[in-house]
């Protein structure tokens, strides 16, 4: 075989006959390949297995932890800070007790706390590929050298001779060569939960969508029933399934807002907190005219530079986002990373597949149409519960006999069963079959009654050549000793004269209709007039254009049981008994969901790989799109390129025989577009869409492993309401984390500047250890930035579009506020500074004469409850809050306070931390001074209040 053989890619073996699929490829149906060919095409094509590209080592993802800016900047002040303690170890010039080294170690363990936690984020590798890999069958039956062989599906070639039979998982990719009864569940690649029938004699146009090849077979699909001869056309990463893994492993992951945001803060940080270094520096060696005091200036350099670091944040956001997948957990939505618990929140667009997320994933009759009337069906699920209505009115059975009729057809022609388990009505079998036994239920029909009224002796099995089956019962009467028929259920009277059988049949309307010769009318039959047929095929095409999936149904009555191989001639002049139009209904919830969807903002889009139809009547009975919205099918997708795709993707709300490529580039589109994509999936062809959108949401209940492991977040309940639930979560931690952010940054801009200034207006020494500024940044900021990340939502919070999720951080006045409070904070924090330095140096003073430190330590710490309190609500005054709506804060403000008092008051502690013993004045002043920041914090409320203003 030629390098040129084989045709371009795997799009146009379905186009092809099978000879000349078997000539392309050089192959014989009969005997298949020989050993030599086998070994020269393993050779060239390579094994058929899923290759994997070499992603990023453990050590690679932990070293990278520590290219944050912030940490980085850390590290270089524990280095500084370790030499200058060196030095001083050497000099000998350590005061009584001090502990060499502890800051270092603190800084130190600090950093390496921060890269821990962020390897844990990132660590978890992605296992889509893993998970791909055990859909490929281990082992396969071949045609080689005249012989049939069992060999490892490794070893399969394209040109081999497959076979195939009901159970087994298909090895790779192939066109049919012959096929008997062959269904395959091809959820897995197209979505759809329904089994598809094969049929090998068809030669289909090029353009056909995948979910429509219906003579060929798919690797990592499976065989319901029936059996086939299968000519291998592709394997490796050429099939379906290794071209998703091909776009798995292309789609790279980008940083989430959150993520983003964070890298500007650092970045932000660290620039202005150089520049504040270099002007104090140099402030001093002017001020000093030389480098005589340069030791102390560097001392003073550290601790801003420890000070401005907001050690504490990454642990707060961690841990709100962890509560937040807690609380999201409790709704059903299980976070698989960390940072989309926030990302949610930013969703601007979700894209959702049909079935089962916004249906029920259970076919439920919605009309039935007989006797020239056309009634709506009631109810919900597989529950034989509902009513039968007439133009809006309901209906009485009595008044409609040839309803409970067609429902005996139903319940006979039938393989399935309806049973409660655990007060849930649940199918046994096929889908479509459920929802005819339903509807029977509800017409007051029990399939286990009727099996004994009507047992089957015999039937004509559905193929796909055929498009229908039949159901021959034996008629059981009882012996009243009146006339024949009054011997036999009212509900099937009609049907007989004297013969002791009756045949049902149900198939595809248009063929059913055309083997009938009579039509049954109430209680009667009557010769179907040309009249009766144009509208019965009228009303099945309106059932179809509302995306029904319609069955029609006859019978007829037997002298005897029709020999198995008489189909043909057994189903003509059949009695017409009705349609029966089904639909998988739509999750009554998600209604309300799709309406909260709009007043927040974010657009709902319907991607699916069922009929246009039936995509579209589900679609605009939930209010994802309006009447006469345009729909996008997979075909015409295929046609637009890139550019053209973009400028839709706006307007289309509703996409239909979508194919695996499909999915991917409507995310990528809307991405271009700006948009902040969600989007679900649960079929192996979702993975890479799933990686590729901006959240990817699997399915708990049938998605496959490969769908759960490329995603960012698993709905338990496989139901769109949770997403929107999930949503609202995710904006209130992202308010909650903007809240922290405020009272964290804040006091940290307030510290340098209070540090800063102590040289600068003459003070000696550094009002603050680079220990006790970690002190603060983690407990007296941390605790109550913890308390406040569990703050209730907001009353509008799902009344407002989503917060562009490329914001800055500092965007919608948090930088300016950070700013204001910052130089309140500081203003406030050198007055005290001032006053406490001229105190504990005033003549005749007993204490320390670096208690003044102490003071302002104590009092920034202090300071922050007071901030923590106040920054609850940006506009309501503190009095107007109920205290205990969040008793967290509260606890978190005791018991801060509490050990804040402990490092001033227990003698370890206070030798540890380096502060000195404050009497009840000196504490009384900190406490007041401190009160200040509370009271102008509630004053700008105030004035924005009077000026009719809505704070950040």
């Amino acid at each position: 075989m030629s390098a040129n053989s084989l045709p371009e890619g795997a799009a146009v073996w379905h186009s092809l006959e099978v000879d000349k699929a078997l000539d392309l490829l050089d192959s014989n149906a009969d005997s298949g390949l020989t050993p030599q060919e086998t070994q020269q095409r393993l050779q060239k094509y390579g094994p058929n297995e899923l290759e994997e590209t070499a992603g990023r080592s453990a050590w690679e993802i932990l070293l990278d932890q520590f290219k944050n800016i912030m940490l980085l900047m850390l590290i270089g002040v524990a280095l500084i800070s370790g030499f200058l303690d060196l030095m001083a170890l050497r000099s000998g010039s350590l005061k009584p007790g001090e502990v060499p080294f502890k800051d270092t170690i603190a800084i130190l363990a600090i950093v390496i706390l921060n890269g821990i936690l962020g390897y844990v984020q990132e660590s978890r590798a992605e296992k889509a590929l893993a998970a791909l890999k055990k859909m490929t069958s281990p082992l396969v039956r071949v045609i080689r050298d005249t012989r049939l062989v069992e060999i490892a599906a490794k070893e399969l070639v394209p040109g081999d001779v497959m076979l195939l039979e009901a159970g087994m998982q298909i090895a790779a990719d192939g066109r049919l060569i012959e096929q008997s009864n062959l269904q395959v569940r091809e959820s897995a690649l197209t979505g759809e939960a329904e089994a598809v029938n094969k049929q090998a004699s068809l030669k289909l146009p090029e353009e056909t969508s995948l979910g429509d090849r219906l003579n060929v077979v798919y690797q990592g699909t499976e065989v319901v029933q029936g059996r086939a001869k299968v000519l291998v056309t592709n394997t490796g990463m050429t099939t379906e399934l290794g071209k998703i893994a091909t776009m798995l492993q292309a789609v790279e992951s980008e940083p989430t807002p959150l993520q983003q945001r964070m890298t500007q803060l650092g970045n932000v940080l660290v620039t202005g907190s150089l520049i504040l270094v270099a002007i104090v520096v140099v402030g001093g060696v002017i001020r000093d005219g030389g480098f005589k005091n340069i030791q102390e200036l560097l001392e003073v350099s550290l601790s801003m530079a420890v000070a401005v670091v907001p050690e504490g944040l990454p642990a707060v956001i961690t841990v709100t986002l962890a509560l937040g997948t807690q609380r999201m957990v409790r709704q059903n939505a299980l976070i698989r990373k960390l940072p989309a618990v926030e990302t949610l929140g930013s969703v601007t667009t979700i894209c959702s597949d049909k079935t089962g997320t916004l249906t029920q994933n259970k076919m439920v009759v919605q009309s039935i149409s007989t006797n020239n009337k056309t009634f709506r069906v009631t109810g919900e699920g597989y529950a034989p519960t509902g009513d039968f209505q007439l133009n809006g009115q309901k209906i009485s059975l009595e008044e409609s006999p040839e309803i409970s009729a067609l429902s005996v057809a139903c319940a006979i022609c039938n393989d399935s069963v309806l049973q409660k388990e655990q007060g849930e009505w649940a199918i046994l079998g096929d889908p479509t079959e459920g929802a005819l036994l339903t509807l029977a239920g509800k017409a007051g029909i029990e399939k286990d009654q009727w099996n004994s009224k009507l047992p089957r002796v015999a039937e004509f099995p559905f193929s796909s050549e055929r498009k229908r089956m039949s159901a021959i019962a034996q008629v059981e009467r009882v012996a009243t000793g009146e006339a024949f028929s009054r011997g036999v259920d009212p509900a099937i009277a009609g049907f007989l004269q004297s013969e002791p059988y009756l045949m049902f049949t149900k198939g595809s309307p248009e063929l059913i209709l055309a083997r009938c010769t009579q039509i049954h009318l109430g209680n009667d039959t009557g010769t179907v007039t040309e009249a009766q047929r144009q509208k019965i095929l009228a009303e099945n095409d309106l059932m179809a254009s509302k995306g029904l999936r319609v069955l029609g149904f006859a019978y007829k009555p037997l002298a005897e049981i029709p020999p198995e191989s008489s189909s043909e001639t057994s189903e003509q002049g059949l009695v017409w008994l009705g349609l029966v139009g089904m639909l998988d209904a739509p999750r009554p919830e998600v209604r309300a969901a799709v309406q909260e969807c709009r007043e927040a903002g974010i657009r709902p889009v319907m991607i699916t790989g069922d009929h246009q139809l039936t995509a579209r009547a589900i679609a605009t009975d939930l209010g994802i799109a309006q009447e006469g919205d345009r729909v996008l099918t997979g075909q015409e997708l295929q046609r637009m390129t890139d550019q053209e795709l973009e400028q839709n993707v706006d307007l289309v709300s509703i996409y239909a025989r979508v194919s695996p490529e499909h999915k991917l580039r409507i995310v990528q589109a809307l991405q271009r577009r700006g948009r902040f994509v969600a989007m679900t999936g649960d079929g192996v062809n979702d993975a890479p869409a799933l990686k590729q959108a901006d959240i990817g949401i699997a399915m708990g209940i049938t998605g496959t492993d490969v769908s759960k492991e490329a995603s960012d977040m698993v709905l338990l309940d496989d139901n769109f309401a949770t997403i929107v639930s999930a949503t609202k979560e995710g904006r209130v931690v992202y308010t909650n984390i903007r809240r922290f952010i405020k009272y964290i940054l804040g006091s940290n801009i307030g510290e340098v500047l209070t540090i800063a200034a102590a040289p600068l207006i003459g003070l000696g020494g550094v009002p603050l250890t680079p220990l006790q500024i970690l002190w603060m940044n983690l407990v007296t900021d941390g605790l109550p930035a913890l308390a406040l990340a569990v703050e209730p939502p907001e009353p509008d919070v799902m009344q407002r579009p989503p917060f562009s999720p490329r914001e800055s951080i500092f965007a919608r006045g948090l930088g300016s506020y950070m700013i204001r409070i910052g130089i309140i904070f500081a203003i406030i924090s050198i007055a005290l500074m001032w006053w406490a330095y001229q105190h504990s140096h005033a003549p005749g003073y007993q204490g320390d004469r670096d208690t003044w430190k102490t003071m302002v330590f104590t009092s920034l710490c202090i300071a922050q409850m007071g901030h923590a309190i106040a920054i609850r609500s940006n506009n309501r005054l503190t009095i107007e809050m109920n205290p205990f709506s969040n008793i967290f804060v509260l606890a978190a403000v005791i018991v801060t306070t509490i050990l804040q008092l402990m490092l001033v008051y227990v003698p370890p502690l206070r030798d540890f931390f380096g502060t000195h013993y404050l009497n009840m004045q000196e504490l009384g002043v900190c406490i007041g001074f401190s009160a200040l920041m509370f009271v102008w914090i509630e004053a700008e409320k105030i004035f924005l209040r009077i000026m009719g203003k809505k704070a950040v």
